[in-house]
């Protein structure tokens, strides 16, 4: 059929006038394209048309479903498909980096709909996250350093549904200090209980990965976590967590007690005393725990659990450098990170969600790039100095 340029006008006008008149015109020209492409294809190469297969994709932020032209020896693929595959995998890229950012995967597809068009579901934006998924997996599997001078692991606490059910649970992440003095995330792992029975499992993994020797590990109170760190490093000191210390004994205090108990606290876990040791500082909390027995009985029986001692071990570094390995506060930065992206979010649903999510913010987020200088001396693997 041959229609003047007037009628060809007449109907392209009738089509744009529906609502989604623009998108068919777009999925004609695009199947026209491909078509003509196959034509010559086939001429060229000999080859033979062999029907179509549907395919969705994105076009100018539109979805289209298009009917891609196939050939019998199966080799011809459209240019103008390449092209709209860059644009749906920059879309993908935005859609995990707004999720990333904080929005819920509602909110997400709420925000295509009035780009794109169309609104998406939580499902539909979620399996967009595919490639992101991939490239977490790959990064939390990667391969490490043989030598860390210092672990620091602590737990965030993030709202997870459970089949019907939603709890608080503990996600570890296991900051590393580098030779170089920079910082890495080695990995992100749950354990709902923030026991340490799963802690041989993850050393394992660890050292498979590379990891063969680590100066010192800094973490929260976790129960025996001395013991598996030196099952598997044998040289690696253990320091906890001071900071998760004092707060456990201002739950115990009341109000009246408080302030001097925290100031009593500021003068047992002192890091800027360059004369002091641990023999020192186990003498202080020792005294410490007897005055204040008087008003919480519990307090007295401290003093002869030797698993206190691991409190202390920052004093047997150098002054300048106990602020840093007294507490697990390098990691306070990321939790604070992790929070903000899930604070929108009432539970994610699952744990291998909030690993994705968890995993994603440590691995695009640039906060442990500085570095301060580092020498090795023979008493101690590592100090600082400023």
């Amino acid at each position: 059929m041959n229609f003047t340029q007037t009628q060809n006008y007449e109907i392209l006008e009738n089509i744009i006038k529906h609502g989604s008149g623009i998108e068919e015109i777009l999925r004609m020209s695009l199947e026209i394209l491909m078509k003509a492409e196959r034509h010559e294809h086939n001429f060229s190469n000999g080859d033979l048309s062999n029907g179509y297969r549907f395919r969705k994709t994105y076009g100018q932020g539109k979805l289209l479903e298009l009917k891609v032209p196939r050939t019998r020896n199966g080799n011809f693929y459209p240019m103008i498909l390449g092209l709209l595959r860059d644009q749906e995998e920059e879309a993908r890229q935005i859609a995990f980096k707004l999720y990333g950012a904080g929005l819920t995967t509602e909110q997400v597809g709420d925000l295509f709909g009035e780009i794109y068009g169309k609104s998406y579901s939580s499902s539909q934006v979620s399996r967009m996250f595919d490639y992101a998924r991939e490239d977490v997996a790959a990064w939390l599997t990667r391969r490490l350093d043989s030598y860390y001078p210092i672990l620091y692991i602590d737990a965030t606490f993030i709202a997870t549904r459970r089949v019907d059910s939603v709890s608080k649970e503990a996600y570890f992440t296991i900051l590393a200090v580098k030779e170089d003095t920079s910082r890495e995330v080695l990995a992100v792992v749950n354990n709902p209980t923030e026991g340490s029975s799963f802690w041989n499992d993850i050393f394992t993994d660890l050292k498979e990965r590379g990891v063969k020797e680590v100066g010192l590990v800094v973490s929260d109170g976790l129960t025996g976590i001395e013991t598996v760190v030196q099952n598997h490093f044998k040289m690696a000191d253990v320091q906890l967590c001071t900071v998760h210390l004092q707060r456990e004994f201002q739950k115990k205090v009341k109000v009246k007690h408080k302030a001097e108990v925290a100031e009593d606290l500021r003068q047992v876990f002192a890091y800027d005393d360059k004369y002091d040791s641990m023999k020192k500082g186990m003498e202080k909390f020792h005294l410490f725990c007897e005055k204040w027995s008087k008003h919480y009985p519990s307090f007295g029986d401290k003093i002869t659990n030797e698993r206190y001692r691991y409190y202390f071990t920052y004093l047997n570094y150098d002054y300048r450098i106990r602020s840093m390995i007294y507490t697990t506060n390098w990691i306070e930065r990321l939790n604070r990170d992790y929070k903000r992206t899930t604070r929108m979010r009432g539970a994610l649903p699952c744990i291998e969600a909030t690993i994705l999510l968890l995993g994603y913010v440590a691995m695009t987020r640039n906060a442990y790039h500085f570095k301060v200088t580092l020498f090795l001396n023979e008493k101690q693997k590592f100090r600082w100095d400023y």
